[in-house]
């Protein structure tokens, strides 16, 4: 099985790319590679070539495999060290579920006429359809 790298520059987050992705998720602790860091920068990597067009959807790729992944972690304590490994994943969870009602709902968006590749018809909705000429008025 091949490992995976761990890498993070704070300077690249300006950039859609794996930095940046690393810092909206928040995983950004990578020196100690497996042990510290939740995502491989494959993974990563993998997210955004799946979705070229849309960032959030890359990022809700992410989101879902790190609440599949963490769901059965418990708390724990040894002796007086505490590690609350419920409350990261409640997080990343709560992030999951506000972002797939955003891309869910931009998903439903009929765009403009000539946006994004559309065959530049005319709308199949366009105010006064329904007004009837013939009917005269009043």
């Amino acid at each position: 099985m091949a490992k995976g790298s761990y890498t993070y520059n704070p300077a690249e987050i300006r950039e859609p790319g794996r930095d940046r992705m690393r810092f909206e998720l928040g995983d950004v602790m990578v020196d100690g590679g497996q042990d510290t860091a939740a995502l491989t920068d494959e993974e990563i990597q993998a997210a955004i070539d799946a979705h070229p067009q849309s960032w959030k959807r890359a990022k809700l790729m992410l989101l879902e495999s790190l609440c599949r992944r963490f769901a059965y972690e418990v708390d724990t304590k040894t002796g007086p060290l505490w590690l609350y490994l419920q409350e990261r994943a409640k997080l990343w969870r709560e992030d999951y579920d506000r972002l797939k009602k955003e891309v869910s709902a931009e998903s439903c968006r009929i765009p403009p006429s000539g946006e994004n590749g559309a065959s530049g018809k005319p709308p199949y909705f366009y105010a006064g359809m329904q007004q009837n000429e013939r009917a005269g008025s009043g």
